[in-house]
């Protein structure tokens, strides 16, 4: 494939801050991207580029030039081969010398150009680059947002319910819950970044006995959480609430939590670094719960291969936006499922129309895909996808 146009330009995510749209030509095929953007972000991630006043001029600019320059007029055989391209062209680690948002926002339009080029829907073409079998992934639904995301008025950052299935029986429980949800927080409850509830709670433990009440009325459900405990930990001890715990006192509060009401999941349950910490909940909990790590592997695979033989997690979030390019993002996914573990494919807390997410879960194979709460648009695209997508896979 040779491409003959790349341009770009500066949107607005759900949060109003600036990020990239960037759209390729080549010949009479066209495909645009766009690229998400996280608040509650890992410091092992890929960079996103950003100028001092919070705008994306500077990557745009790289794209637009030095990226263009080195992409256009040449032949690529794969995706594979362009996003080698492009992260040679960077030579950094963590893509700080052109920028993660730039080099992500060409790699999604590139594979969304050559699943064009073989006349293939995009999940078909990931699957087929990454050799994984393609499923339904369940919904893991943020229905209450806390931590960084909604001003700390919860403790943990995403209070989450699981569901289970093919998306068209999944999405309808997932709203009726959202639903019934809103009604028993009642009126004037704020919404927080992820499009989930914002409510204040005086307790630990009042967010997952109104969760886990609509969970009994609903097959195939169950509560997760993304704990963002990077974010709770300050002076070498984890703050919930005006209260002190030690890793060990939160492993204890996680252990009567799932003990208690019907968990599936817990991700990022302590501090990033704190890689013995995750060794030991994972070999006391991991039996009965996902541990799943996201600021501790970044979606990279170097970082899930350490986890690994460390024993710290046992399923991995996937943020494409975290490495840079689909090619890494499917790398960490092929690393995820040799360990034997679970990859949950994310959205991030920023997030645009773009619905590659949907189409990358079902493409690997994921065992969850985050899309965040149903009040934003943004975040109804994904799962709306999503149900095209299984539409799709009865004609595939």
């Amino acid at each position: 494939m040779r491409l003959d146009t790349v341009r770009a330009r500066s949107i607005l995510d759900t949060r109003g801050r600036p990020t990239l749209e960037t759209t390729l030509i080549a010949g009479e095929l066209t495909a645009t991207a766009s690229v998400p953007s996280g608040k509650s972000t890992g410091s092992h991630e890929a960079l996103e580029l950003r100028d001092p006043d919070g705008s994306v001029a500077q990557a745009l600019a790289h794209v637009t030039g030095e990226i263009a320059g080195a992409l256009t007029s040449r032949e690529f055989a794969t995706p594979d081969e362009l996003d080698a391209t492009l992260i040679a062209l960077d030579g950094t680690e963590n893509k700080s010398r052109l920028g993660a948002n730039a080099i992500l926002s060409v790699s999604i339009a590139t594979q969304r150009l050559f699943a064009q080029a073989t006349g293939q829907p995009l999940w078909k073409a990931i699957a087929l680059r990454a050799n994984t079998p393609s499923r339904a992934p369940r919904l893991y639904v943020n229905v209450m947002n806390g931590g960084v995301h909604a001003n700390f008025q919860l403790p943990f950052q995403e209070y989450i319910l699981v569901v289970d299935g093919k998306t068209s029986d999944a999405l309808p429980l997932a709203q009726e819950a959202f639903t019934k949800l809103g009604e028993r927080l009642g009126a004037g409850v704020p919404m927080g970044d992820e499009g989930g509830y914002a409510p204040t709670f005086d307790t630990l433990e009042k967010p997952f006995e109104l969760l886990s009440d609509l969970v009994s009325t609903l097959p195939g459900t169950s509560i997760a959480i993304d704990a963002a405990a990077s974010e709770l930990f300050q002076g070498g001890h984890y703050q919930l609430l005006g209260k002190s715990y030690t890793a060990d006192e939160l492993a204890t509060v996680y252990e009567q939590l799932i003990s208690r009401f019907p968990f599936h999941s817990i991700e990022d349950p302590f501090a990033e670094d704190a890689h013995t910490d995750f060794t030991e909940l994972t070999a006391r909990l991991g039996e009965r719960v996902l541990i799943v790590g996201d600021d501790l592997t970044v979606t990279t695979p170097a970082r899930i291969a350490s986890a690994r033989r460390a024993r710290e997690i046992n399923a991995v979030l996937i943020k494409p936006n975290q490495v840079g390019t689909v090619e890494e993002a499917l790398q960490a996914v092929q690393a995820t499922f040799a360990a034997g573990w679970e990859p949950i494919a994310s959205h991030r807390s920023g997030e645009t129309d773009d619905t590659f997410i949907a189409d990358f879960a079902y493409g690997v194979g994921a065992h969850g895909i985050k899309a965040g709460g149903l009040g934003q648009k943004e975040r109804l695209e994904k799962y709306e996808r999503l149900l095209a997508i299984e539409r799709e896979t009865e004609t595939v």
